[in-house]
């Protein structure tokens, strides 16, 4: 009998793993499953991808113990210690892992000649800007809650960064100055690593120097930190180049042994000099995403497409990892107070403080000091700390997690349902866009281009030859390397400003797809594209988004640009003036009409129907691409002949 008690013991005991596993499989799929889902809400209701998978983490998590029927939660990522999806310090682990690639993907997106162009007044958001929030936000947080100098300093350091990643969303349907828009998503780009790196250095202090910050010990390990983090991501990221080059990788293993190398840095860099991990992944990206690598762009897009299936993944559980009394240490009226002061008084003070000298208007500053939402690396590198130092018996750790996933929530929530309304109240909402999108950087549309941006017109050329970009940007003009069949431009905040499309590519198919893709998006005002051989035979059937004339194709246009690489100007009487001029250019191949110009400067294009202007005064002018008009007699006798 003693021996069937033993066996049904066993066998009760192995039927609870079973279960316990079957459980955790349900949950680890159900993180996954209500992940993508919450990705998807947020695309459909255009909002920042973290404000509903922290909902959901909330109500799986700690809410889900207020209905259900033995208080437990529905996702426990830890309980009781060792017990949960990720018991013990894993998901500390899985955390950390996760983290360093979403940073690492951060790095790569970093590019040297765009940080030496961004300009003075995101250069001291992220220097000046930085050092106002660390310093204004520990000093809410010593006063109100009473934490120590050194927990508050961790506070301020968790809640300095922006991410791109949540401010893209909540400005993609604003439009605004391109200036405007550039500063909030740079800003979000660079202050990510900076505010991760500070937040590491402040955990050091705390936990080497066991309370006492600025100790021989903790400097020690501060410099250990530095040291290592940039020797390993320096070296590693020019070691990886190098095989990539020497193609000693595999085009179909590239992007699973990148995902290889940035963990194994990760690692050996944490083993050499605690925390360092984050610093080298960051660096490692930076020196990647600078170096001249093939396949730079498939790292990209695989990055990016595991950072998002990683940050779904990692906001739930550590949502859900808060436990209800968690959220009520921070149930009171300091805890409004908290936040009404870093988003009214804190974040004003660093931008007007950085915007000291610059050419932004009041109102601009206003609306860079309201959108300041705050993202994945906050709400991760928070919980990691916080439970890490909660473990260690640190007196008010308790209050990090909660405290910073309250100001991320809250300024998402904040931002995402108030900036257009703020935007439109404080006037710098573009009631129309005047930008224009310029598919295809050929030296017709180089010429083009120049001469919309002398004339103060926010002009982007694309094109997927990096040797007609490298050229349009050293004209001086805006020009992107992208993929017209990716959906890359439309998370582009910076082309909020924009309202014509022209499609001036040598592909007509091309250019149909992109006026199909995108004139609602970008042409809101006008999309127009170049005809094609067979629209030009049959002037009667002219597409109405045809652009310039029905004479005038991709070929034409190159031609005159090749023989007369200029833009003119002439002055008109009338409309009958106009319509003359018109019918020379059709007899002639190397004119071609570009724009109307009247007298206020406002620029209007000329269609293929470019007879439908027909109230045309005195003042107006006519430009146009290629050889000069004849004298005015010569016009006559051209008009004689027409007839």
């Amino acid at each position: 009998m003693h021996g069937l008690g033993a066996v049904f013991i066993v066998i009760n005991t192995l039927k609870l793993l079973f279960l316990s596993k079957i459980n955790n499989m349900l949950e680890l799929a159900g993180i996954i499953i209500l992940g993508i889902l919450a990705q998807w809400v947020a695309w459909r209701l255009k909002l920042p991808a973290i404000l509903p998978l922290i909902l959901i983490g909330l109500l799986v998590g700690p809410f889900s113990t207020l209905y259900t029927a033995d208080g437990s939660k529905i996702i426990e990522p830890i309980w009781n210690g060792d017990k949960g999806l990720f018991p013990g310090e894993s998901l500390y682990y899985f955390v950390s892992l996760a983290i360093s690639i979403i940073l690492f993907e951060g790095g790569l997106t970093l590019k040297r000649s765009e940080i030496s162009s961004i300009g003075p007044v995101i250069t001291k958001l992220i220097t000046l800007g930085s050092v106002t929030t660390f310093f204004g936000a520990a000093l809410a947080a010593y006063f109100l809650f009473g934490l120590s100098w050194q927990l508050c300093f961790l506070f301020s350091a968790l809640i300095i960064v922006t991410g791109p990643t949540v401010i893209t969303p909540i400005l993609r349907n604003i439009p605004l100055k391109k200036d405007v828009s550039a500063i909030l998503k740079w800003e979000g780009i660079l202050i990510d690593p900076i505010g991760a790196l500070a937040a590491v250095l402040v955990y050091e202090f705390i936990s080497v120097g066991e309370g006492q910050a600025y100790t021989m010990t903790a400097l020690i390990e501060f410099g250990k930190i530095l040291l290592f983090g940039f020797t390993f991501g320096f070296t590693f990221a020019h070691a990886l180049t190098f095989l990539i080059k020497k193609n000693f990788i595999p085009h179909y293993l590239l992007n699973v042994v990148t995902l290889s190398v940035v963990l194994g840095v990760f690692v050996m860099s944490d083993v050499f000099a605690h925390e360092s991990g984050l610093l080298a992944v960051v660096v490692m990206g930076m020196v990647m995403g600078n170096t001249n690598l093939p396949n730079i762009k498939e790292l990209l897009y695989f990055k990016e497409s595991l950072s998002i299936l990683l940050i779904s993944i990692l906001f739930i559980l550590l949502a859900a990892n808060i436990n209800i009394a968690d959220l009520e240490l921070i149930y009171t009226w300091k805890t409004i107070v908290l936040f009404l002061s870093i988003v009214l008084l804190i974040r004003p003070l660093g931008v007007f403080l950085s915007s000291i000298g610059s050419n932004l208007k009041l109102n601009e500053k206003l609306f860079i000091s309201w959108v300041g939402p705050r993202g994945i690396v906050a709400a991760g590198i928070a919980s990691l700390f916080g439970s890490k130092l909660l473990s260690r018996g640190e007196p008010g750790a308790e209050y990090i997690t909660p405290l910073v996933f309250m100001i991320v929530l809250g300024t998402v929530l904040l931002n995402a349902t108030t900036a257009r309304l703020f935007a439109k109240l404080i006037g710098v909402f573009l009631n129309k866009s005047e930008g224009i999108l310029i598919l295809g950087a050929s030296k017709a549309s180089r010429l083009i281009g120049t001469y919309l941006h002398q004339h103060d017109r926010h002009v982007v050329l694309i094109d997927n030859n990096q040797s007609n970009i490298d050229k349009a940007n050293k004209l001086g003009l805006e020009a992107i390397s992208a993929n017209v069949y990716s959906d890359s431009l439309i998370d582009n905040i910076e082309l909020n400003d924009i309202g014509y499309l022209m499609a001036l590519t040598g592909n007509s198919d091309i250019n149909k797809y992109a006026i199909n893709k995108f004139q609602d998006i970008f042409g809101e005002n006008g999309s127009f594209r170049l005809v094609d051989a067979d629209e030009m035979a049959d002037p009667e059937n002219n597409p109405k988004e045809g652009l310039f004339s029905h004479t005038d194709d991709f070929i034409k246009l190159t031609e005159a640009a090749r023989k007369y690489p200029s833009i003119h100007e002439i002055e008109l009487h009338d409309t009958e003036h106009y319509e003359g001029l018109i019918e020379i250019t059709k007899a002639d191949a190397d004119i071609v009409p570009l724009f109307l110009k009247d007298p206020e400067g406002d620029i209007q294009i000329i269609t293929a129907f470019s007879k439908d202007f027909t109230d045309i005064q005195e003042g107006f002018k006519l430009v146009y691409l290629g050889k000069m008009f004849p004298s005015e007699d010569q016009e006559k006798e051209v008009k004689k002949e027409i007839a």
